[in-house]
């Protein structure tokens, strides 16, 4: 469990922070980078929830609590160390992909299928999850681009890849199934 007595340690003040294992990097760092983007997505996903109903909220909350999981992944470099750790490392298990699709086939299954692309916006609830699929999008593409210099699990890259697809689902579900969804029109301004 984490205990946090002090919340400035002034051990950052040079430009480098601790990762999962107790080695140092650069805040600028590409594996920094990656989970500071998941932190971001986290924060939007507070946003979000702020207009979600019961069911949609508690759906969200595991989210937030799985994004903490990555977050911690991908804080956590060299995982051929994971065995000899003093702690196990916190990695994305294939049960939390699994979650994921199973929610956004029951979610699919109400849905009218989509004839257009859709644009952001609808709902507040339905916008802020839109904006939640765009930062995850950027989540995951620091995290493919970690994984090309670095060790990353690809677990949790998958997470991020699937999770757009939820956050795409549910938007469509805020925007009173889909029915209220803003529709792309080609060419409609020129």
């Amino acid at each position: 469990m984490v205990v946090l007595n002090k919340i400035y340690t002034r051990t950052g003040d040079a430009g480098t922070t601790a990762l999962g294992d107790g080695s140092r990097a650069a805040k600028h760092s590409a594996r920094v980078a990656s989970y500071g983007n998941v932190d971001e997505l986290n924060s939007t996903l507070g946003l979000a929830r702020l207009h979600a109903t019961a069911e949609t909220d508690e759906a969200l909350a595991r989210i937030q609590n799985d994004l903490f999981d990555v977050g911690a992944d991908l804080c956590r470099p060299d995982m051929e160390k994971d065995a000899d750790a003093e702690y196990p490392p916190l990695r994305v298990t294939s049960a939390q992909v699994d979650r994921l699709e199973v929610e956004i086939d029951a979610m699919t299954k109400v849905l009218e299928p989509l004839r257009s692309f859709i644009l952001p916006g609808g709902t507040d609830l339905a916008a802020h999850l839109h904006l939640c699929r765009t930062v995850c999008r950027r989540a995951e593409r620091g995290a493919t681009e970690l994984a090309q210099i670095e060790t990353v699990n690809p677990v949790a890259i998958k997470y991020l890849n699937r999770l757009s697809d939820w956050f795409f689902v549910a938007g469509r579900m805020a925007n009173n199934g889909g029915k209220d969804d803003v529709l792309w029109v080609p060419g409609a301004n020129r």
